[in-house]
């Protein structure tokens, strides 16, 4: 009897993040887990189809990865999400199981949580992502993806962790959640903050990364933040980069197998 892993992420159309993201979980599951076959997936399909338009590179989607897994003969397939949050990429990637599951009764299929999903999760990238060396009058400012799921709260509640572990002066906004940069500003002028270390809470340093956070048209966060009189320190490593980071999903991948 096979058995397979796919490692499903978002996905991006960048090629040196890609590289350091996902490619370097995706070798490193390979090397842990050597009996078993290694399949990659994204769950955008916006990606999937930029990437083959653009530069001939064909991915799989879960469900195609998962046909791909039956035609190999692999009938126990596990799946490790890449996910940040359990919110609306996170949930396609179930139902799209589900169906997949409903149609093919004989093969097994598992799926990995996402990076924060419980407590010890929060726990664990606190102290993965160490904030070092925070002087008086510098701040912390993450940039997360946030969505209008549930699950955007997620954010909030990591800063609490963060803030509780460091330092008051860290801070998480979204590009499309309910905490924005707006909010944020007012909070770092009345704390007499004059230095914004800005900082992606994402599994790779893209287009958000790139552009809406460092990027030099006015409408960026570092330009914003300028705008409003801080230094802005940016820093565009994706969370993939992590080893740390990395060991929480090499967990959640360990106890979806060994339960």
């Amino acid at each position: 009897m096979g058995k397979g892993i796919i490692v499903a992420s978002f996905g991006t159309s960048y090629k040196e993040t890609r590289r350091l993201c996902i490619e370097s979980i995706e070798n490193r599951i390979r090397r842990e887990f050597s009996g078993y076959q290694v399949e990659r997936g994204f769950t955008s399909q916006m990606v999937i189809n930029k990437l083959k338009k653009r530069d001939g590179i064909v991915v799989n989607n879960v469900t195609e990865a998962l046909q791909e897994m039956e035609r190999e003969g692999i009938t126990k397939v596990f799946i490790q999400s890449l996910h940040i949050i359990p919110g609306h990429e996170y949930n396609k990637l179930l139902k799209q199981v589900e169906l997949f599951k409903e149609k093919h009764k004989h093969i097994t299929v598992h799926v990995g949580a996402p990076l924060l999903y419980d407590s010890s999760d929060y726990e664990n990238v606190v102290k993965a992502i160490e904030i070092k060396d925070l002087k008086q009058n510098e701040a912390v400012v993450f940039m997360g993806h946030g969505t209008d799921h549930m699950s955007d709260r997620s954010y909030s509640l990591l800063e609490k962790y963060f803030r509780k572990e460091y330092s008051e002066d860290i801070f998480i906004g979204t590009v499309e959640g309910s905490t924005t940069l707006e909010h944020i500003i007012p909070q770092l002028i009345e704390k007499k903050v004059t230095k914004v270390k800005l900082i992606p809470f994402m599994l790779v340093a893209g287009d958000h990364a790139i552009n809406d956070m460092a990027g030099e048209q006015e409408d960026s966060w570092k330009s914003i933040l300028k705008k409003n009189g801080f230094q802005v320190e940016v820093s565009l490593s994706g969370l993939g980069e992590d080893e740390k980071i990395q060991d929480i999903f090499v967990l959640h991948l360990k106890d979806v197998i060994n339960n």
